[in-house]
């Protein structure tokens, strides 16, 4: 009892440093969610958006997990979809078990309901709100995802300014009194509870890399000025990225 006491206190402590003082009703809430589900906010499970809280893709998916799902399967929803103004409807079903029939939802991603920050990834946005709405169907979650929201509103939460570079650089990464970019990265995640798996990921499609490793200096000082402003101006559509790249494996039954 002592070590749950334990989590539910350093969760919630981690989320007012996020989020700052949370009412009281928003902490029970808050507590009754990782009791039930088993996720956390320092792993990115759940967000807290103008009084709501709103679980994220890999919230779900950890649930997913913890329940021993069977499977998820996708397809495109081809004579719904326009390539050409960027319009997908995907649907997903879940399968809780080997034998299960599988809980059936759909997605759909346009120009119209997904912030600026993810134009051109629509396709994997809808598969990502399909498989969303398919897991809380299947495990009777009745919280709405972060991802399934049309548009999203600014929060108020402010952010200090990540570290800025003075473009001299000694041949180690690092500059006069500045961090290295590795180090500004991992800073900025830290900063801003982010992912750093999925952050790697956007990072290296960013930079047109297989990896982050193979991008240039230049690049990968594009991408953390780009991530930090995105933190700072549109953190809603920024979590709404990164959990695009948490894609679903498909497996055959």
């Amino acid at each position: 009892m002592g070590q749950k006491s334990h989590v539910f206190k350093s969760e919630i402590e981690f989320a007012q440093r996020v989020w700052g003082d949370l009412p009281q009703g928003a902490r029970d809430s808050l507590k009754a969610l990782i009791k039930r589900f088993g996720i956390s906010v320092s792993l990115g499970h759940i967000q807290y958006l103008e009084g709501r809280w709103y679980i994220t893709h890999s919230g779900l998916l950890q649930i997913a997990q913890r329940r021993r799902c069977s499977g998820i399967r996708t397809s495109l929803l081809a004579r719904f979809c326009d390539s050409v103004t960027g319009r997908w409807v995907v649907r997903a079903t879940v399968f809780k078990s080997p034998r299960s029939k599988g809980f059936v939802s759909y997605g759909d991603a346009d120009r119209s309901n997904t912030p600026p920050l993810v134009r051109g990834a629509e396709l994997r946005i809808a598969e990502t709100r399909a498989v969303n709405r398919a897991l809380r169907k299947a495990y009777g979650i009745g919280l709405c995802s972060i991802e399934e929201l049309g548009s999203f509103s600014p929060t108020s939460q402010s952010f200090a300014n990540p570290p800025q570079s003075n473009g001299h650089h000694s041949s180690n990464g690092s500059n006069k009194g500045q961090p290295r970019l590795r180090d500004q990265l991992c800073l900025l995640i830290r900063q801003h509870n982010l992912n750093s798996s999925l952050v790697k990921a956007y990072a290296a499609d960013f930079c047109g890399t297989a990896t982050l490793k193979e991008a240039s200096r230049d690049l990968v000082e594009s991408f953390i000025s780009e991530l930090g402003r995105a933190a700072k101006t549109d953190r809603d559509g920024l979590l709404c990225k990164l959990n695009s790249y948490a894609q679903p494996t498909e497996v055959k039954l």
